[in-house]
């Protein structure tokens, strides 16, 4: 029989040396002949990303542990590799420069020169020519002495596949270019390109080039037009992402052919998601041309098949995210995706001609966590939600209660609540088991994963309701999703604690700058305090970012100061914890460093946690660890609960409490 113990004191089998054992994040996966090849990032290993090989049934790694596959283009990074043949090109992490591996004999040659600045050439979102002599990709060249982002140049270059060679820059002139890939005769040339201000998710153009004939035609994308993700066709086609209908959907070019074709007309689930990272594929085309796609629908993420009659039908497969995919010779998919009770793992699917699955194999199982001591019945399962929010608004979420078979809590207690706010801001929450959650709902948290307005997954309309109004939208529904537990008598209304990265660390610092925040606490992961400096300081890729979500700069430098945390200090009562990885490019440190220093001048309670070699979010199994358990520490001190001793969790220092 369950124990009755204090909410948030439970111990658990889920501490911070679990969230991190053999913990690995499964990314891009890729089929080359019979062989499949994916990537994992390894906190046990700095974070870096090792390429593995399945052959014959056997894993191998392609890489020694002093290699790491990662670009740092848009500094998000992601396609840092590509394969074909049994090679391997990657950038590495370190130099930046674009490497050819074979691993049948163990070389490693570098094709791209050394840039004129230390990791000044970056290279991304590669393919090869059908010949298998050429490569296209991306590269993002920071010049030296450049004056920040608007001295640094992104285009599609051409080089050897398998020599030395200069790169010959192939587009030139968009701020933006991703997806570059050769038609299956090597005649054509497609691209997606985009502008300032625009982002990916905003409006793109996706350009081909007659390579014989010349000449460039715009195909799709252009004024509230997001296009992504062109995969060609045998027969000259291709097949690409658009939400002209307000909804991200299938649709196919032909040569000649003018207007591109829907090929799926979902009103209700989108298949694009925004493009943060290089590499990503979210459709593939099977032989016989039926389709798989994964699909948000509902703040769920899934599996679906467009069957040779034009018929769509859901394929009964448990993932609820789906990360990445790619199809084998035989008809099967290959996907990288998990589910709320398994962490991401590499699957084999062979999807029957009615919709069904015939068979599917495991490659790449996730970690078994009962191995680590952790049983099923300590993890919590997402509930979706809808609920009312600001100017009538309707906004969305993924409930986790606290879950624990030993401990219950006493009768005349409430759980206490953490408001999980995602970064972007154009993002989602991610349906699949994530320890780092389960950590705290273990404990006796309630966790809410928010999708307020401006979140993807619900079509266009609402994704852009943070057009003009990030630091209005976000903030309203953080708010009131808190209000909303507490009034459904789920949560303690006393002891409710927000936390976020990135753009959702600013969300929570916005939310704690105003006198009627419902919350009595926060916890910041590299978030922005001042929006004028980020809109004067970040990298390229955002560095306009700002102009769609708060106003153009400097002429609406008024609204970057108001919605600014920094300067609402004198409304910010509330203990506040920061974390911050002191090499982030994103978000620089002064960032944590103004909101901490502020808060001290005030007498607010606040922690700071920095740490070195990290950059925008932490990759360390050691930072990871001392993370999240800083952060638990906090919310103890704050709201007077103890932690199990066996844990023998450091407190974290906090200033002023």
């Amino acid at each position: 029989m369950a124990q009755a113990t204090p909410y948030g004191s439970w111990p658990t089998p889920v501490t911070s040396e679990v969230v991190v054992t053999k913990a690995v994040k499964l990314a891009e996966v890729q089929v080359d002949g019979e062989d499949v090849i994916w990537s994992e990032s390894r906190p046990a290993e700095g974070g870096r990303t090792a390429l593995v090989r399945l052959r014959g049934g056997t894993r191998e790694e392609l890489l020694p542990v002093e290699w790491n596959a990662r670009t740092a283009v848009h500094e998000y990074g992601g396609g840092a590799w590509w394969a074909r043949d049994g090679v391997v090109w990657f950038a590495a992490w370190n130099d930046q420069r674009l490497y050819r591996c074979d691993p049948a004999n163990g070389s490693f040659e570098p094709l791209t020169p050394e840039a004129e600045v230390s990791r000044g050439d970056r290279f991304a979102d590669g393919s090869l020519s059908p010949d298998g002599e050429w490569i296209v990709c991306v590269r993002e060249h920071h010049p030296p002495g450049a004056r920040g982002a608007i001295d640094v140049s992104n285009e599609v270059v051409r080089l050897a596949a398998h020599r030395p060679s200069d790169p010959e820059v192939l587009v030139t002139g968009p701020d933006f270019v991703s997806n570059p890939r050769f038609s299956p005769d090597g005649g054509q040339l497609c691209w997606v390109e985009w502008d300032h201000p625009n982002m990916p998710w905003d409006e793109t153009r996706l350009v081909v080039r007659d390579l014989t004939a010349g000449g460039d035609t715009v195909i799709a994308g252009g004024e509230r037009e997001s296009v992504l993700q062109p995969l060609w066709q045998d027969d000259g086609s291709l097949f690409v992402i658009s939400d002209r209908t307000g909804w991200w959907n299938l649709y196919r070019w032909s040569r000649g052919a003018g207007e591109i074709e829907p090929l799926t007309a979902l009103d209700d689930a989108e298949i694009g998601e925004p493009q943060w990272v290089f590499g990503v594929q979210r459709h593939v085309v099977l032989g016989d041309g039926r389709i798989v796609f994964a699909r948000w629908r509902g703040g769920f993420d899934g599996l679906a098949v467009r069957l040779s009659d034009g018929r769509v039908a859901d394929l009964d497969v448990p993932f609820t995210f789906v990360r990445d995919m790619a199809v084998a010779s035989d008809d099967s998919v290959v996907v990288v995706a998990g589910s709320p009770t398994e962490e991401a793992s590499i699957t084999r699917i062979w999807p029957g001609d009615d919709g069904s699955i015939e068979r599917a194999e495991t490659l790449r199982p996730a970690r078994d966590l009962s191995e680590l001591g952790v049983e099923a019945d300590y993890i919590s399962t997402p509930e979706p939600i809808s609920f009312p929010s600001a100017g009538g608004r309707t906004a969305h979420a993924l409930v986790y209660r606290p879950t624990n078979p030993a401990h219950r809590g006493p009768e005349d207690e409430l759980p206490p609540l953490l408001v999980s706010v995602h970064g972007g801001p154009t993002g989602c929450a991610r349906p699949e088991l994530h320890l780092e959650l389960q950590y705290f709902t273990s404990r006796g948290f309630t966790v809410l994963d928010l999708n307020y307005g401006g979140s993807t997954g619900y079509g266009r309309e609402y994704r852009d309701l943070l057009q003009d109004s990030w630091g209005i939208v976000d903030v309203e529904d953080t708010m009131e999703a808190a209000r909303w537990l507490a009034d459904q008598g789920m949560v303690d209304p006393e002891r409710l604690c927000v936390a976020g990265g990135s753009a959702g660390g600013y969300t929570t610092l916005a939310v704690l700058a105003r006198a009627e925040t419902p919350f009595g606490a926060g916890g910041d992961y590299f978030g922005v305090a001042d929006l004028e400096a980020l809109a004067t300081e970040t990298h390229k890729f955002e560095s306009r970012y700002l102009d769609k979500l708060v106003g153009p700069y400097p002429q609406a430098r008024d609204v970057y100061i108001e919605r600014s945390p920094i300067h609402h200090v004198d409304e910010f009562s509330r203990p506040l914890i920061v974390l911050q990885g002191l090499e982030d490019e994103v978000v620089p440190p002064n960032q944590a460093t103004m909101i901490v220093g502020a808060l001290q001048a005030k007498g607010v309670p606040v922690a700071y946690v920095a740490f070195e070699g990290e950059q925008h979010g932490f990759r360390r199994e050691e930072n990871i660890r001392r993370a999240i358990e800083s952060e638990l520490s906090f919310y103890a001190q704050v709201f007077g609960f103890e932690l199990p001793e066996a844990e023998g969790i450091e407190p974290v220092a906090v200033e002023g409490l």
